[in-house]
């Protein structure tokens, strides 16, 4: 079963484990604030990433050095539920964000837990882990994390805004306080941030494919063959070269490839002729149609 895209983008998350335990109790942090239950008497995780249910055990054991509870194996079917009950657990939990057992009015985000840079991206990842999604960019741009806590999301929103250096947008749904962004660049740049870089790109690629559409059909005096020729040239090559960056395979490439892979890249709407004059030395159509379609087929091989 194929993974859906904000499936994908957590996988990728997840393969970052965080080397220092400040940065491991961020993150276990941002999970609890945005995980489905985190009261004095109960902390309940639920999510339905096999890579986040790998992940939680681990986290926790470096963050706090203890196990949950309860947790399921991460063969089984549907959602995964993970629950620490036993007081003791919970006192070192909320002890090591500054709260007492039983004497907490409202959760908020302590902020002396994230005086680090490193600490304060640990963090924002727990958040989306726990909390976040984010839409195909096939279907729409959409990102957001929701919380039932109202200071939590409120705080999450000004550290997103010091962090990112952009804001979000902040709404009420059912209870729930959700934190959103609508800009396909903006999304980009924060899958980018929390290192989910592939599904960045994959972002920016629809967006790519929707102008490269919008484009040809400006062009209504262009033939409708041909120039669907041309799109799904350049698709191809783009789809080519995001293969080869995903699997870490460019430095394998001669220069001449890796020159003509990063122009179609930055052009991706330009045509043979112009992406050709860009290189250095400057080459011919031709010869520039002939570099492309060596990348396609060292992409081809490498599937």
């Amino acid at each position: 079963m194929s993974l859906s895209f904000s499936a994908g983008a957590k996988a990728e998350i997840c393969r970052d484990f965080p080397s220092k335990r400040c940065c491991a109790v961020a993150q276990a942090f941002g999970v609890l604030l945005y995980c489905n239950t985190f009261t004095s008497d109960t902390i309940r995780i639920v999510t339905e990433s096999r890579e986040f249910a790998m992940l939680l055990p681990k986290l926790f054991r470096k963050a706090f050095a203890l196990e949950f509870d309860e947790f399921p194996s991460v063969e089984a079917p549907g959602k995964l539920i993970f629950q620490i009950s036993d007081p003791q657990k919970l006192d070192v939990i909320f002890r090591t964000y500054g709260f007492e057992l039983g004497k907490m009015l409202s959760l908020h985000v302590n902020l002396s837990v994230l005086e680090e840079d490193c600490c304060k991206l640990a963090f924002l990842k727990g958040v989306f882990l726990a909390g976040g999604s984010v839409t195909d960019p096939a279907k729409g741009y959409h990102l957001e994390i929701a919380t039932a806590h109202q200071a939590v999301a409120r705080e999450t929103y000004t550290l997103m805004e010091e962090t990112l250096g952009f804001y979000p947008k902040l709404a009420s749904r059912g209870g729930s306080q959700v934190l959103y962004l609508k800009q396909s660049d903006l999304i980009s740049d924060c899958l980018t941030f929390l290192g989910a870089p592939v599904s960045a790109m994959g972002i920016m690629e629809a967006k790519l494919e929707k102008e490269l559409k919008n484009k040809v059909n400006r062009r209504c005096n262009c033939d409708e063959a041909n120039t669907s020729k041309v799109v799904d040239a350049a698709q191809e090559q783009i789809n080519a070269i995001r293969l080869i960056r995903e699997r870490n395979l460019m430095d394998r490439l001669p220069a001449k490839l890796q020159q003509a892979a990063f122009a179609r890249e930055q052009n991706p709407v330009s045509s043979l002729t112009e992406l050709a004059a860009m290189m250095d030395p400057p080459i011919t159509k031709p010869a520039m149609n002939h570099r492309l379609k060596k990348l396609i087929m060292f992409a081809k091989e490498e599937i």
